[in-house]
């Protein structure tokens, strides 16, 4: 059995779960590395990552590197002493670091390689309207995610199922499976699969403004999976123009209902209770929706103080 001295590696929430598997489960963390705390909020205070603010809470020896290659911080890795390294949700790792350790590094990723490798693997599983997921635990090399797996575990994504939710099951999910890969080493020598290359792999492209809008000329399911993928953060937007303004808002919450029907794509049907918006095949009900400078609202609560004139339409 080997003795273990990790170092971890992570910045979200998403990694936080697995950084407190291995301490509850008594493994040796002989250091933490996280991003630097940055300006947040309308005071644009300093913030701590949920990574570093849980590893102060154990004591742990914490370093928030600007340079992964600079000198004092790589002397400072060497000087720990560690025989494998955690990757969860952290940035690109050089060679010079994830070559360190005895027993190698390796990361944890929220999907079933070798499909979606990249930046929002959770988001484009439910975007491109996948039925499972899962996590895997590969060791790093020189390209993103492309490394030799060690573990996968696969789970069911529900037909209503948004990232918000999705990301906390994975989340719980990935804890077990580190735990389970971090066994595996410690009994050693480790088994590994190759990552199969082939040109039908899906990615998972990083978020951006652009493909996070709707487009109301896609299909009813399409724009639905889209609203789930994005919901809550960073939201699925479309302009809505209304009242002689066009403005950005972000659709939250949505349910479909096929219908054929004869309006303008786009178009927006409304009651007090009801906001409907017609596409190819049917409606996309908007069931939370929010408006610029707004919180994020349920449609009854909207319709109370938000009326829609008779040309109002997304584009």
């Amino acid at each position: 059995m080997r003795d273990l001295r990790i170092i971890f590696m992570g910045t979200p929430d998403f990694a936080v779960s697995t950084l407190k598997a291995l301490v509850e489960n008594n493994y040796h963390i002989v250091g933490v590395i996280t991003a630097p705390d940055k300006p947040a909020g309308r005071g644009r205070k300093l913030h701590e990552s949920a990574v570093k603010q849980y590893a102060t809470s154990q004591n742990l020896t914490v370093f928030q590197p600007t340079n992964l290659k600079d000198e004092v911080f790589l002397n400072d890795l060497l000087s720990l002493k560690a025989n494998l390294q955690i990757v969860v949700a952290f940035r690109m790792l050089p060679k010079v670091v994830w070559q360190m350790p005895e027993h190698g590094t390796f990361n944890l990723h929220a999907s079933l390689l070798p499909n979606y490798r990249g930046a929002a693997p959770i988001n484009w599983a439910i975007i491109n309207g996948e039925t499972k997921t899962g996590v895997s635990t590969f060791f790093i090399d020189d390209n993103i995610d492309t490394g030799e797996m060690i573990l996968q575990e696969a789970i069911a994504i529900d037909s209503e199922e948004n990232a918000g939710s999705l990301h906390d099951k994975l989340m719980h999910l990935g804890s077990e499976l580190v735990l389970k890969t971090v066994a595996l080493i410690q009994k050693g020598p480790v088994k590994t699969t190759p990552q199969i290359a082939s040109k039908d792999i899906k990615t998972a492209y990083k978020l951006n403004k652009d493909n996070c809008k709707i487009d109301w000329d896609d299909s009813l399911n399409n724009i639905h999976n889209k609203i789930r993928g994005l919901s809550p953060y960073p939201g699925a937007w479309s302009f809505l123009m209304n009242n002689n303004n066009t403005v950005n808002v972000k659709i939250l919450k949505s349910c479909k209902e096929f219908f054929e029907h004869n309006a303008p794509i786009g178009s927006i049907i409304s009651n007090k209770e009801n906001l409907k918006i017609s596409v190819k095949n049917g409606y996309i009900i908007i069931e939370e929706l929010q408006l610029p400078g707004k919180r994020n609202m349920d449609v009854k609560s909207l319709m109370n103080g938000y009326t829609f004139d008779v040309d109002a339409k997304m584009l």
